[in-house]
């Protein structure tokens, strides 16, 4: 049987599972084995996805399962996305109820690949939807046409997709293609899918200037140029060891982005640095400031600046 849920479209064998371990042809029919099988559950700040310029201030329950479909060396939750594990089973029902229960105002599923829980991820999102919550993937961009159309019906609002890199980046190092990332974005636009975009800045791997700037060029051409884009510190771990991602490395990418067209550039990982903060592109007047994944306050009373009128593209609550 040949899987759907990803690119790969593994052609699994009878009692064989796929590339990520968590299908099995199971006598000619496909079973996921980590339907909600739940390694971690928290309350998090939506901006520590993060989405900056979706519902700012809010918290979302947020969920992982196991297991992922690249195989980078670097992986910052290699503890749950390197094996299929055997977690606390959570219905998607309870799962809803749970984040109303403690006052969030969506979902997010994240930590591991969330394509990978496709099937779960329906049912949270459709009854989410139904109580009035909003719902958001952080993920690698990699599922199938098909999955992404199927998680968009059924209640997807937003998402951050994880750009790792120019073409030999993603092959190289991940062992996927990259064109159908950039597919994906391009249709999640298309359909109302709130988009931002993360690229954890390695050393060695993908902080090269002409590197960072073939990604940056793509997002002002295929997504626009109000689309925030998130530079992020890598840190060693897993398997490899390059050393942590300096300040000015960060810096002068910020500066690339921001050179080439781009009005909503942010650093990552570097608490207390003025980029994590909104400002207006016109005025330049502080408008949302963050302290690491934290909201700490808001100018904006609707989505346009207070001081010079200019329209600022943030979407949902505005405390």
């Amino acid at each position: 049987m040949r899987c759907l849920t990803c690119e790969r479209k593994c052609l699994i064998s009878p009692g064989k599972r796929g590339w990520c371990k968590t299908r099995e042809n199971r006598e000619g029919r496909l079973f996921t084995l980590i339907y909600g099988s739940v390694s971690s559950i928290s309350v998090n700040p939506i901006e520590k996805k993060p989405l900056f310029h979706f519902y700012p201030g809010s918290k979302s329950l947020t969920v992982g399962s196991w297991s992922c479909n690249f195989d980078c060396p670097w992986c910052q939750n290699w503890e749950i996305s390197k094996r299929v594990g055997e977690g606390q089973f959570i219905s998607p029902q309870e799962f809803v109820n749970m984040a109303i229960q403690l006052q969030c105002e969506g979902t997010s599923i994240s930590f591991n690949e969330p394509t990978l829980s496709l099937e779960w991820a329906l049912g949270v999102f459709e009854l989410a939807r139904e109580k009035g919550l909003y719902n958001t993937f952080v993920t690698n961009g990699y599922m199938t046409k098909e999955a992404l159309d199927h998680l968009i019906r059924s209640g997807l609002d937003a998402m951050n997709v994880d750009v790792k890199g120019d073409e030999e980046v993603v092959r190289k190092w991940c062992r996927g293609e990259l064109k159908f990332i950039w597919r994906n974005l391009v249709l999640a636009k298309e359909r109302n899918v709130h988009v931002e975009i993360t690229t954890l800045v390695i050393p060695t791997v993908n902080d090269d200037p002409n590197q960072l700037r073939s990604i940056g060029e793509r997002i002002l051409k295929e997504l626009g140029r109000d689309t925030p884009w998130h530079l992020t510190a890598y840190y060693p771990a897993y398997l490899f060891t390059a050393p942590p991602t300096s300040r000015e490395i960060l810096e002068r990418a910020y500066l690339i982005g921001k050179e080439l067209g781009l009005r909503f550039v942010y650093l990552g990982n570097l608490p207390g640095h003025p980029y994590e903060n909104t400002y207006c592109p016109s005025c330049g007047k502080l408008l949302i400031e963050r302290y690491g994944v934290n909201f700490v306050r808001s100018f904006l009373k609707s989505p346009s600046c207070p001081f010079c009128g200019e329209a600022i593209p943030i979407i949902g609550i505005l405390k």
